[in-house]
């Protein structure tokens, strides 16, 4: 399939606004995450999304692509969808948060490699998860959770610590953690872009709790870690010392 990864960058986030745009080794943020993606080689074309001109220029001007957003979005999944239609002979679409500069090509290549799969035409959305082994990151809201079913396709997420342990002594199901990278067919991304957020989404304020209230189906995909992304000042400072080698 012809497959493009597009990179949601909003400059104003809530928890750590113009992040994007903050120094990581000698790069911005922003430009270490075009990097990371475009430097796998499994994508026709990567570009970043944003809504901001400041944004724009940091990736062009270092010879990346950039399409500028012209209408306000709820969240990084329907700014992709806008810019779809630049790429119209791209048949899978892989949303890579601006955020995630350490991003793996070995990550990304399980994710797509779910699209060869024998399930594969039953999956509209793909997406990854990690085990989550620290109870602290069980406990925090930041963290988004996953249970599944038999097979592997998303039933919920949650910022609450999900599945409950009822008898921990007796039994306790395994905890994935959700990372934010998602793969979609083309018209399963038109599809939710078209469709108003539903109270879980609204809520829990996880763009993936969309699919599920429509009956989308998510299929997850284990890896064995999740890769740093930048969610709050202290992140950066980590960020800043895993490419200095202090961590």
């Amino acid at each position: 399939m012809n497959t493009i990864a597009l990179i949601p960058a909003r400059y104003a986030s809530q928890r750590f606004p113009g992040k994007l745009m903050q120094k990581l080794g000698d790069k911005t943020v922003i430009l270490q995450t075009y990097l990371a993606v475009e430097n796998t080689g499994l994508f026709r074309e990567v570009a970043v999304v944003t809504d901001s001109e400041e944004i724009f220029r940091e990736i062009t001007s270092h010879g990346g692509k950039a399409v500028m957003s012209h209408r306000h979005h709820l969240c990084g999944s329907d700014r992709i969808a806008e810019a779809a239609g630049e790429f119209p002979f791209a048949e899978l679409i892989v949303n890579v948060q601006g955020d995630e500069p350490f991003t793996s090509a070995s990550s990304l290549k399980a994710l797509l490699e779910a699209f060869h799969s024998p399930e594969a035409q039953s999956i509209d959305v793909a997406s990854l998860m990690a085990p989550v082994g620290d109870p602290a990151a069980f406990e925090n809201p930041n963290v988004v959770k996953v249970v599944t079913d038999r097979h592997g396709f998303a039933l919920l997420f949650s910022r609450s610590p999900i599945p409950y342990s009822r008898d921990p002594e007796e039994f306790r199901a395994p905890v994935y953690k959700h990372i934010g990278i998602y793969a979609f067919r083309r018209d399963a991304l038109l599809r939710f872009a078209s469709l108003p957020p539903g109270p879980l989404e609204l809520s829990e304020k996880l763009e993936n709790l969309r699919f599920l209230e429509y009956g989308m189906n998510i299929k997850m995909v284990e890896v064995a870690s999740s890769a740093r992304g930048i969610d709050v000042p202290e992140d950066l400072e980590n960020a800043r010392r895993m490419i200095s080698g202090d961590l």
